[in-house]
């Protein structure tokens, strides 16, 4: 599930493991001081898995290691978001945009050593959009009316209406050999990399694949170590535990690499945003006026600059500066205004206020933020009782049972404004015209057209405050400086492990 980053299982810090890998390494060094392609790379994380299966809720931590790595879809997203051919080697697309056909690669085989067919593909489509699916595209593959396979490389996408990022969308479903097997704790993919160990609470490792199909990994593999502790992670990377941060959490884990050549910082484009997220259906969050009285009582430069310095960036709508739909004026649809928010909160029937539950997730920054926006509120008579759950506990309660009245949570896809247009999602925000909106900007023949009607979208959805977006996080990846091939921009969770090289 990529909707959102869910922090997986408390992760201990396995000092002795890390020291042996290390040792394992520098073991690897050859005469002239580079290090061979079957030496380790280690990358430090704070999103472990809670299972490894991407359509039951095995989180950012799943995406993370095994998106691109372990599995692979029929089209790829690239770190530029550009969609590109995969496991599909071609595809076409009939007049009335009804019907894709798309052509399998040869020579492509599972894990297992089972040979890829047209027989995967439907059944891992089948599982993706089953009922209590996880999947992160789950709501735009309900378009598809059927899924044929008339020979063994062959796959016929159906769709009931046509949809414009019907590609886009494929390139989040993975194609796995679905026969016997738990996927929460075992995989079966067709990519470079395959499951070694994962130790829960520790770390997870990956290794090169020598019956990959294509390119062949630049590494022998992989090992994701995880933490809770961001000061954890960074002492880490200082101690060459490590070789890479994916994503730093806060500006002091920044301070302590900046002008030491020993590292090099990278500051990609990021796709996560920090919401607070009510549970629009009841009272007195069904109310917009109240839904925007809360955002105009809150200092969100005060917060981002309080969390993350001179990093990170203020946006006004679910949608970041990369989709196209982006409108850079909405950053100020939802001033922050006390005076503003007390009359908000009277015209929408709460002239002295009230008090509700947030549930926050336990991990960073969610805790910070949660003490933040309630001495926030205060100033405007509104009472927040903090809630901490684990990221197992917000799953159960938040997400499947909408047993909440508002919450915090990071969501990290591009393109994720969609899901406003969904009655049905978590956070329950109903609005008709945006429902014909995001449905109609499917239908549209060219991109020009879809932008402008998810323009109205991310618009009117701010125009409500259907949610707080509080800020877009930097992407900031750290690495030692003679490690090299990673990505660093924060499309959808995903790190591409299989190019990054290390030398001595």
């Amino acid at each position: 599930m990529k909707y959102f980053k869910l922090q997986g299982l408390a992760a201990v810090l396995a000092l002795a493991v890390f020291a042996g890998q290390n040792l394992y390494a520098r073991a690897q060094n050859d005469q002239s001081g580079a290090i061979p392609a079957s030496v380790i790379i280690n990358i430090g994380s704070l999103y472990e898995p809670t299972n490894l299966s991407s359509t039951e809720g095995g989180g950012q931590g799943v995406t993370e290691a095994f998106n691109g790595n372990v599995y692979e879809g029929l089209f790829k997203l690239t770190d530029e978001g550009k969609v590109e051919n995969l496991l599909a080697v071609n595809y076409t697309k009939s007049a009335d945009g009804l019907t894709y056909t798309i052509t399998l690669r040869d020579g492509v085989r599972f894990h297992s050593g089972k040979a890829l067919s047209s027989a995967d593909v439907k059944a891992s489509f089948e599982r993706a959009v089953a009922p209590g699916s996880l999947s992160a595209r789950i709501s735009s593959f309900r378009i598809v009316k059927s899924v044929a396979t008339p020979d063994a490389k062959t796959v016929v996408f159906t769709l009931n209406t046509p949809s414009i990022s019907f590609l886009y969308n494929l390139a989040y479903l993975w194609i796995l050999n679905i026969d016997g097997r738990d996927f929460k704790t075992s995989e079966d993919g067709t990519g470079p990399y395959v499951l070694d160990r994962w130790t829960r609470g520790s770390s997870l490792s990956i290794k090169k694949w020598d019956g990959y199909w294509g390119t062949p990994a630049k590494n022998a593999g992989v090992v994701f170590n995880y933490f809770t502790d961001a000061s954890a992670l960074s002492n880490a990377l200082l101690s060459g535990q490590i070789d890479i941060i994916t994503a730093v959490q806060s500006p002091d884990g920044i301070a302590q690499f900046e002008n030491n050549r020993k590292y090099v910082i990278n500051n990609g484009a990021s796709t996560t945003k920090e919401l607070l997220a009510f549970n629009d259906r009841n009272p007195p969050f069904n109310n917009a006026n109240v839904r925007k009285a809360i955002y105009s009582a809150v200092n969100r430069q005060k917060l981002l600059s309080s969390i993350w310095g001179n990093y990170g960036s203020l946006i006004g709508s679910m949608v970041p500066p990369t989709d196209p739909w982006y409108d850079a004026s909405l950053v100020n649809a939802n001033p922050y205004d006390i005076n503003l928010a007390k009359q908000l909160l009277a015209s929408g029937g709460y002239p002295n206020g009230f008090a509700f539950t947030l549930d926050t997730p336990t991990y960073d920054p969610h805790p910070t933020v949660a003490e933040f926006l309630k001495s926030e509120l205060a100033a405007v008579g509104i009472t927040v009782n903090i809630n901490s759950i684990s990221a197992d506990e917000w799953y159960t309660k938040v997400y499947k049972e909408r047993n909440f009245a508002a919450t915090l949570q990071e969501h990290v896809n591009d393109r994720d404004v969609v899901w406003y247009g969904n009655p049905d999602f978590y956070w329950g925000y109903s609005n008709p015209e945006v429902v014909r909106l995001v449905s109609e900007s499917e239908q549209v023949n060219t991109p020009e057209e879809q932008t402008q009607k998810l323009l109205e979208v991310n618009r009117t959805i701010a125009r409500e405050a259907a949610s707080v977006w509080l800020y877009l996080y930097p992407q900031i990846v750290i690495s030692a400086s003679n490690v090299s091939g990673y990505p660093i921009n924060g499309l959808n969770s995903q790190f591409y492990a299989y190019n990054i090289v290390k030398t001595n």
